[in-house]
């Protein structure tokens, strides 16, 4: 798209969902530090009552929301609702965008004519220290690909961007999953006949320390899982098999 020559980009939301984290303010310097410019960040106040001040030397660049305390789906959900980006992308307030993440996904989506893609990852601790890098689970096709969300989520909810039209087609997060809304978001995308791309660049850094909540809640975490699992289960298979015998 391009306005007298110049070239238009697309506008990009960034939704930070924050509860209570000592290191949102390294996710929205990432958020802010991209190389594309075309970006609104809207930081999600999801109750909390520890760490906000942290947020207040920021607020002038982003838009912040407040809300009662929901859970992430909630903040999520409430940020895509107020988000004018053609293109959306969500950042943990523990984790970290590299500069180029947007601009990369970008241009991709935009070559592809992608709907939603997601890409590789790398690990840091709680220093902010790479501890693996391109840490994402490898492929050799489609079928590994959806066969691994019968026993676990092939997907860092951080690395996705996906366009605003398709969150209207397959719905908003389920917001009485409060650890595996993503995977539920991911089998209805699946099953709407939309293509994930993946995109093997590592550009996001996924935090794990000691306080998040996949390690805090790991017993429900995994039951919440195994639910969502069985929900989809005969339906993922029958669309397998359906693209099997294509």
């Amino acid at each position: 798209m391009s306005k007298g020559g110049e070239v238009i980009e697309p506008l990009v939301t960034i939704i930070i969902p924050f509860y209570n984290d000592p290191y949102i303010a390294e996710a929205i310097e990432s958020a802010l530090g991209q190389t594309y410019r075309n970006i609104e960040i809207i930081v999600v106040d999801d109750g909390s009552s520890q760490h906000a001040d942290r947020i207040y030397p920021y607020r002038p660049r982003i838009h912040y929301l407040g809300k009662a305390n929901g859970g992430t789906a909630s903040a999520l959900n409430h940020g895509i609702q107020y988000a004018s980006g053609k293109y959306i992308a969500w950042l943990s307030s523990d984790d970290k965008f590299y500069p180029t993440k947007v601009s990369e996904q970008v241009a991709y989506m935009q070559q592809q004519q992608a709907l939603i893609s997601f890409t590789n990852f790398d690990y840091m601790n709680h220093a902010g220290h790479v501890t693996q890098s391109h840490a994402a689970q490898q492929f050799l096709n489609v079928f590994e690909f959806y066969n691994a969300f019968f026993t676990y989520n092939p997907i860092n909810g951080c690395t996705v961007m996906l366009r605003q039209d398709l969150v209207k087609r397959i719905g908003l997060f389920n917001e009485k999953l409060p650890y595996t809304h993503d995977l539920d978001l991911w089998f209805r995308t699946i099953l709407s006949g939309t293509d994930f791309h993946y995109i093997p660049l590592s550009l996001t850094a996924y935090r794990w320390h000691e306080g998040m909540g996949t390690l805090r809640h790991r017993p429900a975490v995994e039951h919440e899982m195994r639910s969502v699992v069985e929900y989809y289960h005969s339906r993922l298979a029958q669309f397998i098999g359906q693209l099997i015998q294509r």
